[in-house]
């Protein structure tokens, strides 16, 4: 029985540590080469269907940029994030 029980908790815990990881890998790094890639990505968004979605992540990367500048690392993170969010990454 505590054996079984053991087993449970152990299995349990196991299959969180990947939910935890994977919310932690949708928070976007407030970095030079996260900043590259992801205005890489906007700058290959060339669907004319898209342009609403375009213009305001490349908004939020300038307020990010701003913030990245200023050394408000949170803000950053947190326009890293709405820019993902508008070009449907996350």
């Amino acid at each position: 029985m505590l054996k079984c029980t053991l087993a449970a908790i152990v299995l349990a815990s196991v299959s969180a540590v990947p939910v935890l990881a994977a919310e932690t890998m949708m928070m976007a790094k407030c970095d030079d080469a996260s900043m590259m890639k992801m205005q890489a990505q906007i700058d290959g968004m060339k669907d004319p269907m898209m342009k609403e979605k375009k213009e305001m992540a490349a908004k939020e990367m300038m307020m990010a940029h701003d913030s990245m500048e200023a050394k408000k690392m949170d803000d950053c993170k947190m326009h890293m994030d709405n820019a993902m969010k508008s070009i449907g990454k996350m």
